[in-house]
């Protein structure tokens, strides 16, 4: 696992206490596009199911995880597609 992986998961993991996180860094299929950094870390997709998002609409959990990784997004992160579920939503 790359740095910005590494933090991804840990600050996801601490705002969250995720009962499913799944991060898959797919920076290969953006090699050459705007964005893309030498050596990856630049397009990521997370899956993440936490209670914290329970009750709240979908735009919402995605500020949620947004504003976590704040940090990462103005930098080194380009892209970040997030699935953000409430715990029994498939």
């Amino acid at each position: 696992m790359g740095a910005i992986l590494d933090a991804i998961q840990d600050k996801l993991t601490a705002a969250f206490q995720p009962t499913r996180l799944e991060i898959v860094d797919e920076s290969h299929r953006h090699a050459g596009h705007a964005g893309a950094r030498e050596g990856g870390e630049s397009h990521f997709n997370v899956t993440i199911e936490s209670a914290a998002f329970a009750g709240a609409a979908r735009v919402a959990r995605q500020r949620m995880v947004y504003h976590a990784l704040a940090e990462e997004l103005a930098g080194p992160l380009h892209a970040l597609s997030v699935k953000a579920l409430a715990p029994g939503e498939g």
